[in-house]
């Protein structure tokens, strides 16, 4: 099987060569460059050349051979490898090539991503098709490959599959397991999914995990049993206890989770000045979360904690780079890799002027290189509108269940007595109460609960965009209820809000109910104005988007709303099951 990290065959090799000896002219040669050398931790002058994809000089040397070579003055400018975003759900509203093309024009070139959407909604050969059509951007797509679906789903063992895992796992571009959202379940005795670890151990991919407020004797199970990282770190002691038991640490810096000015500060005050097992990652935050770009973004607030530049973009390159195992083509200005970089107006500015990805310029004066990002049939992806061939009705819209959602923040929910009559068609604005409805997507079952702390004015919302790909439905008002969902039917997918029967604001999904096809700029802007409409509504957490994305997802406490019914977390139980129609 062909290997993406070894994706120069012997042909192209000796092309290489012979630009070396002279017999070909390089493409683009960056003279006089000052450029960050990750091996020796130095900013050094150098002579760059790329050939078509890769770096096949740095050093003193100009060539021989320019016809046809671009030759760009760099003595002014700073170049530094492309950044690495290690841990992407691209599939917040976005698609992973709308956010790929809107990384490069902030320097993130190379981008890990996860897979779950792709398992659940597509079958594998289209998924794997789909990974195929991303290999054609110039930004570098690599995925990950899950072991479980985050929530508690009806077909799971069909789609998680001891035959499947292992050919996620044999994808070129699948360069690790996890997240282990699953990990209690390790602890607890399942082989399946420690035979499945094994697996990617087997591959050498490493495995990432999902330890939120673990303790010192889990991080050492579940190191045990395989884990090589973990996101989760949320103070500065958090990283100095992971880093202490081996693994490598993401420093994260997210919509829910903006943690890393925190982090930073914690470790320079503790002399804890080791950054080599640490990199840096947004977590798959929400479009509006991205304005300003990705990764320059976390240099520039580690350059404003105090951190050395050198190892802050070490942090933003070679660390990824090294963890994942793809050193030897990523996360360097170096002699044979990737042709992924950066130039620089200045150091201490991490936002770059011109970005070369696979050594196609993608950003250049400033500006988008638009020609570089061929366009994406969408449809030959499977990837199309929702066609629901069913409609919402008031015999849906029975609320009875005496047991409710309680928000403690964002994406925590606690289980509460409802005590308000919810027999009517409204309940009370300035209420904290809402009815919520998860239903499926094919019209097949529904489940009905009363949400409290979401919103005191929500007349109607609906949303395709959901963590298992089913309808959410919350509001005061079930005609508005109905009516958003109409106009959300309408659009072939996307999120909906109704007032007094008149839409209010929305965002169309036309890419199976949960992606925009727009670019993220268009589409940070559909999300403020969503965003503006639920905060002027009583919704008064941080991030909705976050909130409908993650009511079912039961690797977090303590209660979830699930296509199997009402979930208890810690219990592992379905306490309410879900309603056939």
């Amino acid at each position: 099987m062909a290997n993406f990290q070894y994706r120069w065959k012997s042909k192209k090799l000796r092309e290489h060569v012979s630009v070396i000896n002279g017999d070909i002219p390089p493409t683009i040669v960056l003279q006089n460059a000052t450029y960050l050398n990750v091996h020796v931790n130095a900013w050094l002058k150098a002579n760059i050349w790329v050939y078509e994809d890769r770096i096949v000089y740095v050093g003193d040397e100009l060539p021989s051979e320019t016809k046809g070579t671009e030759i760009v003055d760099c003595s002014s400018f700073f170049i530094v490898p492309g950044y690495i975003e290690p841990h992407v759900h691209p599939f917040q509203l976005y698609n992973p090539h709308s956010f790929a093309q809107y990384a490069s024009q902030s320097g993130t070139t190379t981008i890990v991503n996860d897979n779950l959407m792709l398992a659940l909604h597509l079958t594998k050969r289209k998924a794997f098709t789909f990974l195929d059509e991303m290999k054609k951007s110039p930004v570098t797509m690599y995925w990950w490959c899950r072991f479980d679906a985050q929530t508690e789903i009806r077909n799971e063992e069909e789609v998680f599959t001891t035959s499947n895992i292992k050919s996620w796992l044999d994808h070129e571009t699948v360069i690790q397991g996890g997240e282990l959202t699953c990990w209690p379940k390790v602890v607890a005795g399942d082989d399946i999914i420690l035979h499945w670890m094994q697996e990617a151990k087997r591959r050498n991919k490493p495995i990432e995990g999902h330890l939120p407020g673990a303790s010192e004797k889990t991080l050492v199970k579940m190191k045990l049993l395989g884990v090589d990282s973990d996101h989760e770190a949320m103070t500065g002691s958090d990283v100095k206890k992971r880093i202490l038991q081996g693994y490598t640490t993401p420093l994260r810096y997210s919509s829910i989770r903006p943690d890393l000015p925190t982090i930073l500060e914690e470790l320079e005050q503790s002399d804890f000045h080791y950054y080599d097992q640490a990199f840096f990652t947004t977590d798959g935050s929400p479009p509006s979360f991205y304005q300003g770009g990705i990764i320059n973004r976390l240099i520039a607030i580690a350059l404003e904690q105090g951190i050395d530049p050198i190892n802050a973009y070490k942090m933003a390159s070679f660390n990824a780079a090294k963890h994942f195992k793809v050193e030897h083509i990523h996360g360097s200005a170096s002699t044979g890799r990737i042709a992924n970089l950066n130039i620089l107006t200045d150091i201490n500015n991490p936002t770059p002027i011109a970005v070369l990805a696979n050594g196609k310029w993608v950003k250049k004066e400033g500006k988008l290189v638009e020609s570089a990002f061929a366009q994406v049939n969408w449809d030959m992806l499977g990837l199309s509108k929702l066609n629901l061939d069913w409609d919402l009705c008031m015999d849906d819209l029975q609320f009875s269940m005496a047991l409710g959602l309680s928000m403690v923040n964002d994406v925590i929910l606690k289980p509460y007595s409802v005590l308000v009559d919810v027999s009517g068609e409204e309940l009370a604005i300035d209420d904290d109460q809402s009815f919520l409805m998860l239903m499926d997507r094919h019209g097949k079952w529904r489940i009905n609960t009363i949400i409290q702390g979401f919103d005191r004015g929500i007349g109607g919302l609906v949303s395709s965009y959901s963590n298992t790909g089913d309808i959410v439905i919350i509001g005061k008002n079930k005609n508005d209820m109905i009516v958003a969902f109409s106009r959300m039917k309408e659009l072939g997918g996307g999120m909906v809000l109704v007032e007094n029967g008149e839409v209010i604001t929305e965002i169309p999904l036309p890419l199976d109910g949960v992606m925009s096809q727009k670019n993220l700029e268009e589409l940070i802007v559909e999300e403020e104005n969503m965003r503006s409409e639920l905060f002027a509504r009583g919704y008064s957490f941080t991030d909705p988007i976050y909130t409908l994305l993650f009511l079912s997802s039961t690797h977090l406490p303590y209660i979830r709303i699930t296509p199997r019914g009402i979930y208890d977390v810690m219990n592992k139980t379905v306490l309410f099951p879900s309603i056939m129609r």
